[in-house]
């Protein structure tokens, strides 16, 4: 009977970390098949896109350096022109921020109210769940600068296509996030307030946004942040701001390598800039202390 009790939860202890290991050694399988697959996927992709390249990427790469030695070569040349020429484009820059704090703006508040009607437990419409969040899923699905290439089809050139596409995409972006954070929200207060006869409105603006505010400006510092490269990256394809300028004077190559150099320097300062003012309150909102 001793011998029968004790060996017992022994052999229960085998059989567990039998179990464990031949678990751990599926998943490690599983993993190394998952990323055989992949590499064998990306090689393949890479073949194809070498083929079609207008020149092959092997034979090309020696010469990557080229035009980044060109246009530093030539800035120092004309160093004593940079002032003046961080000066001219300056205006620019402005319009850059502008397009990334409207478009920010804009889509954090459509963000918001996707978010809040397609969480469960604060959706006013419940049945109507999967239909806000599909929206929300295409709206970032669709690449900033596909939609500002349409916009400026119907529009013309210029910042207001740049400004809308990027608030379609910061409000599926942040519809997201602020879901998620919503999810986790304590009902109570909630319920309390419906209790009283509170509106869904009121509900929400006193029972849920008190909770989830600083991770909700959190996350729109953040997407303010990748808004001014995407303004910027936008201006390539006649979107106005910096990157417009950036373009014509990239495209017009030597003799205004210098234009380009300055350029560089605006958007860089601009983007370290902005990272660390939003990184410095994004860390006060998240842990209450600045990092």
């Amino acid at each position: 009977m001793t011998g029968k009790s004790f060996s017992s939860p022994i052999q229960s202890v085998h059989t567990i970390q039998s179990a464990y290991m031949a678990q751990v050694q599926r998943r490690r399988l599983y993993g190394a098949l998952t990323l055989l697959i992949f590499m064998i996927l990306m090689a393949s992709g890479f073949n194809i896109a070498d083929d079609r390249n207008a020149g092959g990427f092997w034979n090309g790469l020696h010469q990557i350096g080229d035009y980044p030695a060109d246009v530093l070569s030539e800035a120092w040349e004309k160093r004593t022109d940079l002032p003046k020429l961080i000066t001219k484009y300056f205006p620019a820059l402005i319009e850059t921020v502008n397009i990334a704090a409207v478009s920010t703006l804009i889509g954090a508040i459509a963000g918001l109210f996707l978010s809040l009607l397609g969480t469960r437990g604060l959706a006013k419409w419940p049945l109507l769940i999967p239909l806000f969040r599909r929206f929300s899923d295409i709206m970032r699905a669709v690449p900033e600068i596909v939609i500002a290439l349409v916009l400026i089809f119907v529009l013309g050139g210029g910042p207001v296509p740049a400004m809308i596409a990027i608030a379609i995409h910061t409000a599926g972006a942040l519809a997201k996030m602020f879901s998620e954070v919503s999810e986790n929200t304590d009902l109570k207060a909630v319920e309390g307030l419906s209790s009283t006869g509170a509106s869904w409105a009121q509900r929400m603006l006193l029972g849920v946004l008190p909770q989830v505010a600083p991770n909700y400006i959190s996350y729109t510092l953040l997407r303010f942040e990748i808004n001014i490269r995407a303004s910027a990256i936008l201006g390539f394809v006649g979107a106005g701001g910096l990157g417009y300028e950036l373009r014509n004077s990239m495209a017009w190559g030597p003799g205004r390598f210098d234009e380009a150099a300055a350029i560089f320097i605006l958007l860089f300062g601009t983007i370290v800039f902005f990272d660390q003012v939003s990184n410095r309150y994004r860390n006060k909102l998240t842990y209450g202390q600045t990092h």
